[in-house]
């Protein structure tokens, strides 16, 4: 099938109402929950109830998407309900802080360590101020943000804070793994120790060929989202087969 140049994206709607609400199965219709999907996924939460995340064509191939999530847009009640499960996953590692990754990353690790009684967290960020140091930085691309240029900085004021420190990285989602690959080598260069990398959502599996071994068993995530690909009637996984 081929996009039509005059219509918006395949099944694609505006994403203003969506993370907003964390819902259990009986607030779902039974064509919401199964593929393909038109404008949603339900991604499945450890409790069992369900998080609608918008489905957002990728730009380098339109007809192949990925289901969407925008922390910094949804309601405190996600963020915290996010943060809650991830610090689950991350207490018995007893990491002693956590770093957050710009930008998306960086208000569910706040809510990550308050819920593993931290007093802080390390934020790391995109804007370079001028104490910035250039060996305190490392270039990124992500899925959302393509464009080769970016970099990462760690503001030196917080160095202290990660050398030689257990050290769990936060961030919303893993899909291609390059920012999560560049900012765990920088933090190993500096000194830390990555106990663990915790995201809310795994996109699709293909961060695990970048990562190496160690890396991918120490990932832990909220839920989990495919790839998904466009049929006629909305979008389906991938790897989904017809019966």
């Amino acid at each position: 099938m081929s996009a039509s140049p005059d219509s918006r994206p395949h099944f694609t709607e505006p994403t203003t109402n969506y993370w907003q609400a964390i819902v259990g199965p009986d607030a779902l219709r039974g064509e919401q929950l199964v593929p393909p999907w038109r404008y949603a996924y339900p991604a499945t939460l450890p409790s069992g109830r369900f998080l609608m995340l918008p489905i957002r064509p990728l730009e380098s191939d339109p007809l192949q998407a990925v289901a969407s999530l925008i922390c910094n847009q949804a309601s405190f009640s996600v963020v915290e309900h996010l943060g809650a499960m991830l610090a689950t996953e991350l207490e018995l590692l007893e990491p002693d802080v956590v770093v957050g990754l710009p930008t998306l990353g960086l208000t569910l690790a706040a809510a990550t360590a308050r819920h593993l009684r931290h007093d802080r967290y390390v934020p790391m960020g995109y804007s370079r101020k001028f104490w910035y140091e250039d060996g305190l930085s490392a270039a990124v691309q992500s899925v959302t943000s393509p464009q080769p240029g970016k970099r990462v900085y760690l503001d030196p004021n917080q160095l202290p804070l990660i050398a030689e420190r257990r050290v769990a990285l936060v961030d919303d989602a893993i899909s291609t793994g390059r920012t999560m690959n560049a900012c765990w080598d920088l933090l190993e260069s500096l000194g830390a120790e990555i106990v663990a990398c915790g995201v809310a959502m795994r996109q699709g599996d293909r961060w695990r060929e970048l990562l190496d071994e160690e890396r991918v068993g120490k990932l832990v995530g909220v839920f989990d989202s495919p790839l998904l690909r466009a049929v006629p009637e909305g979008w389906e996984p991938v790897d989904h087969e017809a019966p």
